[in-house]
Formats: C-alpha cells, structure tokens, sequence
C-alpha cells in the first residue's frame, strides 16, 4: 500500500499490467537468438513484397557479424548504420549487436557536415549504407576514422519484377546512379550474404554496463548528443512495452515499420519489440500516405507506432474511403502532442485504439502511457510504465512538488540512458541520483495522470523530428548577407511545431526568403531547413545581449491566438 501511495497512478493499473516486471532476458543478442529459434519458420520481416522469416535474419546477422570481425571490429567499435527502414537494416543492427559493436544509427537524410559531425563524434569506423549515398560517404570519409564502407542496394530484398524495375525507378526520382565494387575498403552486402561463414566471437555482455547504441539528440545548447543506451535499457522498454500490449500475442501480430529506425522510437517500439515477442515487421523505406493505405489494405497490420503527422496524413488523404484499415488494433502516438480529433477520427476508420505516449531519447524511449484498452484521460501523457517512476520538482525550490503543482518532470527506471557520450558535463546536469531530469514542464493529477504545459528546452520537435536551433542558426550566420539570426519552432497543425527564422540583415544588404531556402538546403537535411522567414529590423535581446528566443514564440502564440479570436 506505501508504494500505491507514493505512486498513486499503480491503482489505475488493471490486474493484466503488473507494477514490476521480472524480465526474461536483458541484452539484445541473447533475445535475438531465442527468437530465432523460437520463430524460426515464422515471417519476420515483409517488405515491398517478399517476406524473410526469423532464420534468414539470423543467418543473415550471423554471416555479417562473422565478416564485420573478420575485417577488424573489435569489441566496442561503433558501427553506423545510416539505412532506410529494410531487411537490410533488421540485419545490419542485430549483425553489429552479435559481432559485439555499439550501433550508431544515422539518419540518411544527412548532409555532408552533420554526416562528418556525428561520424566524428561517435568515432565510427565502419559504416553501413545504401548505394545512392555513397557519393556524400565519400567526400567526409577521409575526414572521419571512418575505415570500412558496407554497401547495399534496397532492390537487393525486392521480388524479382521489382527488382528488375527498381533501377529504372531510381533512376527517374534520383540523379544519382553509383557502381561498386566489393574490393578493399568497400563492400558489397549482397557479397556478404553469399559467404558461407557464419563463424564469430560472441562476448558475453553486461548488459547494465554494455552499450548497444549511441543515439543522437540535442539539447538546449551545441550540436546534437550522443545518448549511451545500453542492451538493458532498449531490452526493458521494448519489454514494458509488450506488457502495455497485453492483448496482443506472441507470434502472431504484425507491425506496420513506418517510424525509422534511426529514431530510438522506431528502434524499440517495432524493430526490438518485433524481435523480441515474434512479431512480423512490415516495413516501408519512407512515409508516402497512400503507400501506407495500400499497404495496410493488403497486408493486415495489427500494431501501427506513429506520430500525429503521420495519422493526420492519412486521415487527410482524398482515397481514405478506398482502403480498409479495420485490422489495426492498437497504436501508440508519440513524438508530439496527439490532437483530440485526431485520436477520435483516426479510431472511427480503423475501429481500433490509439492513445498518446511520452518519452525522450534518453529513456530508450518510452516512459508514459495512456492505456490502450482502459481508461485513458484527453491532453494528459498517460500513466508511468512498469518499473517506471516519474514525479514533478519545483523549479524554485528543487524539491517534490505537490499534487497539480507545475514543475520540471524527472523519471527514474531501467530504461534511463547510461548517460552522454564523451560529455560528463551534460551527463551531470541531468542525471541525479538515477532520475533524469527531462527538461519539460508539468504536472501530475491525483490520480497519477501526468500532464506536459511546456518545454525547458529550445529543441524543435517538427514532424516528429528533432531539430536544434542553434544548428540551423550556425548555417545562416555564415550567409554573407546576414547579420544576427535566431530559430524557433512555432505552432503548426501538421507537423506540430515549423521551424521559423528571424533574420537580421547586414546594412545596405537585401535578400529574399527564397534565396535563403535555396542556401539552407545546400547544408541541411531537408526537415531542418526554415520554412518561414521573417526580416527584421532587429532582435529582442538581454541586458547582456543574449537574443530572447523565447519571446519570439511567445509573439507567434499571441498572434495565432489573435488570428483565431478575428
């Protein structure tokens, strides 16, 4: 009874969900096997058409963990793995896992200087990537330790018409048309797969210590952070999250892979918890709405991990009423705030459930829920999971806040991160005692419901990506024409938050917004480049003439709230 009273949300809990979990297994690999041979057989992975069952990943993995030694990784050496969600990269996370690499996953959305920043970083040297980026791999190799490329083709797990066609296809959406060979320092992975050597160390792990990958975020200052999570952090979310499912079954679900798995989001919540309960991954290699309705037309998925943009798109879509979506069962939004009508329209054309979720990259992610199949509270985030503690501190004073009391949210449990790579600074100023300080602002109701009001930090979460200001900031100093400029997210329906540029110009210089996009889209990935501008005389500042980011969104509320009020 004292811990129900200490966490009252524990008494919302039905009798299916348990408060504590006792966990079958805590490291990665070992899960990876014993689902291969508990669903050997069974299909693990379905993808534009052909489908691979849980042994041909595991051959697959083993064959590139045996190469990957062979070649010279050692114990703790990062991989990046920079791939669209495919077999490929199912193969590829758990080959680096069984080989006893730490995993870098990497966004194939990267220009050339975040690509040579994050490479740098993690001190990478192996990469694993898809053809059509070797080009940009290419010209940053030599400035990063970079030493082995591994190269594959996404018509390499195409059915054979596919795979015929795919060229062609490629061809006309992209300029770039590279041929390799699988000699020195670059490898084919369709050279790889034909090896019969499926011979490699395998190292036992600590799994409390062990890292399986460093995952990049950002923060209220500098470039993005690597976050060390480790088998035991990824092992238990994906864990919690199956008890959160407790209707669905082993073996038998099928989840929709949209969410890319170089977000920790997508990682856990379908790649390692479709390995882990023998889930069937279908997976797409970009989110394209009408794609996504034809495939769950005819493909069946039972679990759909999204983000509101993503649901938004398709409810929108003009040949919604030509696709059945009634076999999604459950879905788990996370990544930004799930508008009310959303959830409720989305849930009258499925007939299934969707409810809202929270969590950061440094809690692998996921640490709050609403329930999918019980009471679940509109604007609120939801209950803490299994094993999961969560409370409010007060910003003026540092201790537990009260019941409705505003304060910074910090949550505790085996799937907090083991801190930041190379940054023990950072790690300090958020880990206390095992709590994370999280950096958003809320409260919790007496029932145990959590609630988010606002974000410490200045990160822009549009689309469901994460954007750091001052990135994008960097880029526009270095315009000729631009004398001060600061980044903001600002409201937007669809994506939640738009980045927004404010800009001062130097004297006597004019410029236009479209010659800022054209400048942007040279050195950011295309979700970061601003979508509005606006010019300036000048920019709110301090005393000590530090720019008032904050006052800036603050102005674009109020004058969206005008807007809607005239």
């Amino acid at each position: 009874m004292e811990e129900r009273a200490v966490k009252p949300w524990l008494d919302r809990y039905p009798p299916e969900i348990p408060a504590a979990i006792t966990y079958s297994g805590t490291n990665l690999v070992d899960s990876f096997l014993n689902a291969a041979k508990l669903y050997r057989d069974k299909k693990a992975v379905h993808f534009l058409g052909k489908s691979i069952t849980f042994q041909d990943v595991s051959e697959q993995a083993f064959k590139l963990a045996s190469y990957l030694q062979e070649i010279g990784l050692k114990r703790g050496d990062r991989v990046a793995i920079m791939l669209p969600n495919c077999p490929q990269a199912v193969i590829s996370f758990y080959g680096v896992m069984l080989a006893g690499g730490v995993a870098v996953q990497t966004n194939p959305l990267y220009m050339e200087r975040e690509l040579e920043y994050q490479m740098n970083d993690s001190g990478a040297t192996f990469i694993i990537s898809i053809d059509m980026l070797y080009p940009r791999i290419s010209k940053v190799k030599a400035l990063t330790k970079i030493e082995h490329v591994i190269m594959t083709r996404i018509q390499d797990y195409l059915p054979l018409v596919k795979k015929v066609l795919y060229p062609y296809v490629q061809k006309k959406q992209s300029s770039v048309q590279v041929s390799l060979e699988h000699s020195g320092t670059t490898h084919l992975f369709s050279e790889i797969m034909k090896r019969t050597n499926e011979t490699f160390t395998k190292y036992e792990i600590d799994a409390e210590n062990d890292l399986a990958i460093i995952q990049y975020t950002g923060g209220t200052t500098g470039f993005p952070k690597g976050v060390m999570l480790t088998h035991k952090n990824l092992v238990s979310n994906a864990t919690m999250c199956s008890h959160w499912l407790y209707r669905c079954k082993n073996g038998e679900e099928k989840v929709l892979g949209i969410l890319p798995f170089f977000h920790v989001y997508g990682l856990t919540t379908v790649l390692i918890l479709a390995i882990l309960q023998g889930y069937e991954m279908i997976l797409m290699p970009r989110f394209d709405a009408k794609s996504v309705l034809k495939t769950i037309h005819k493909q069946r998925p039972t679990l759909f991990p999204g983000a509101p943009t993503i649901y938004i798109a398709l409810l929108n879509h003009l040949d919604l009423q030509k696709y059945d979506l009634s076999s999604i069962d459950a879905c788990i939004s996370g990544s930004a705030p799930l508008p009310v009508e959303v959830q409720e329209q989305f849930e009258k054309v499925t007939g299934g459930k969707l409810v809202e979720g929270y969590g950061l990259t440094e809690s692998s992610p996921v640490t709050h829920a609403n329930f999918v199949w019980e009471e679940r509270v509109s604007g609120s985030i939801g209950l803490p999971w299994p094993d999961t503690d969560a409370k409010i501190f007060s910003m003026e004073t540092g201790e537990e806040a009260g019941v409705k009391e505003i304060g910074e949210l910090a949550v505790k449990g085996p799937q907090i991160m083991k801190g930041y790579w190379n940054q023990p600074a950072e790690t300090e100023a958020v880990l206390r005692d095992g709590w994370l300080l999280t950096g958003d602002v809320g409260y919790m109701d007496e029932r145990g419901y959590f609630y988010i009001v606002d974000r410490k930090k200045d990160m822009i979460i549009a689309g469901g990506y994460n954007i750091y200001p001052r990135e994008v900031e960097e880029i526009l100093y270095e315009h000729p024409k631009i004398k001060e400029a600061v980044v903001a997210g600002v409201p937007d329906p669809y994506r939640g938050e738009t980045v927004k540029a404010y800009v001062v110009l130097k004297d006597g210089e004019v410029c236009t917004e479209d010659e800022l996009n054209k400048y942007s889209r040279q050195y950011l990935a295309a979700y970061k480049v601003p979508r509005i501008y606006e010019f300036r005389e000048e920019l709110p500042k301090t005393a000590v003439g530090k720019i008032l980011r904050r006052s800036l969104v603050d102005e674009e509320r109020q004058k969206q709230q005008e807007r809607k009020i005239n």
